[in-house]
């Protein structure tokens, strides 16, 4: 490994000591918040009501592992969520075209990788800012969605795949193993790759870590592929989940995965964030619905207590990176 990697890497502890403290708040924040909704709704802690508590988390968790990946190299994808509900179309119409489901999913997560790559090139070829790119692809799956769907929903899928996407296997839905696979693969690659290393590298200082011998151009097209790639995923998530195909089944869920990566202690700042975290933020986003729903508050009140936990998140990144910045003047 290039000696400055190796440098930027050494920093790893201290920030994944701060990491750490933000992940503990936000358990206790999961903790506090399952204790009040088991006070307020018996109907909280049936196993019904929490199997379905996860199978939402998933979804939501599977986007934010790969925006985590984005939000790392100091970039970001606002695309993740229409990307997932343009597979969710092309996966639906694939398949009632009597496409084999195997072959749906590898069409659908080939559409879904493409975009990233795409995504990928424009920023650092053309050098278009991420979060326009982003954007821009966000719009243009969005609108395909809507063209191929003729903006109407789209039913008649095999009864299997609804039977696997409300199904459980040891007592867990069988979205939510997938979560947990994916949380998991997004740990080892981030933790104990060198492409994860050089993800963390590139959100420390781009030109340091272009100077240490990264390459930069494959690291940010495997990024957004990969963001890509999990988006797909979480395409095929919601068709499972919803049994058809919604052409707007996930516009909410771009805001969803970041506020899940940034409330789970990834800086929108770069450098800093966990697939842990992610799993931990999308519970959190995930009870926020649920007990609106189970205290029949407005669901509206779900976006504003999203966008107060983003504003609460970023300005405790601000803290927290004022913290460091005094920690490395003093040694």
């Amino acid at each position: 490994m290039p000696k400055s990697v190796s440098n930027i890497e050494s920093k790893r502890p201290s920030r994944l000591s701060l990491l750490m403290n933000t992940q503990a708040l936000v358990l206790v924040v999961i903790v506090v918040l399952w204790i009040y909704l088991a006070i307020a709704s018996p109907y909280f802690f049936t196993l019904h009501n929490i199997r379905g508590l996860f199978s939402q988390d998933a979804i939501v968790g599977v986007l934010g592992v790969g925006e985590l990946f984005t939000i790392i190299t100091g970039g970001i994808d606002l695309s993740v969520g229409t990307v997932a509900e343009l597979v969710n179309i092309i996966f639906t119409l694939t398949v009632l075209g009597n496409v084999s489901i195997p072959l749906a999913i590898v069409i659908s997560l080939a559409t879904a990788v493409g975009i990233g790559l795409v995504n990928g090139i424009l920023i650092y070829e053309i050098n278009i800012p991420p979060f326009i790119a982003t954007l821009g692809s966000m719009t243009v799956a969005d609108g395909a969605a809507l063209l191929l769907s003729g903006g109407t929903n789209i039913s008649g899928l095999p009864i299997s795949i609804s039977t696997f996407g409300t199904g459980n296997f040891l007592g867990l839905p069988n979205l939510f193993w997938i979560l947990i696979v994916s949380i998991v693969v997004g740990e080892v690659i981030l933790r104990y790759t060198t492409f994860g290393r050089y993800v963390y590298a590139m959100g420390s200082n781009v030109e340091a870590a272009k100077l240490s011998g990264v390459n930069t151009r494959r690291t940010i097209y495997l990024v957004y592929t990969l963001s890509g790639l999990f988006a797909g995923i979480g395409g095929i998530m919601i068709t499972a989940r919803l049994w058809m195909g919604i052409p707007t089944s996930g516009l909410n869920l771009n805001l969803d995965a970041i506020a899940a990566a940034a409330i789970g202690g990834a800086s929108l700042f770069g450098a800093q964030g966990s697939s842990i975290g992610v799993l931990l933020g999308s519970i959190v986003m995930a009870t926020i619905l649920n007990g609106t729903v189970l205290l029949n508050i407005n669901t509206f009140w779900q976006e504003v207590i999203t966008g107060l936990l983003i504003v609460a998140t970023v300005a405790l990144d601000q803290l927290r990176s004022k913290s460091k910045y005094t920690f490395v003047r003093k040694f």
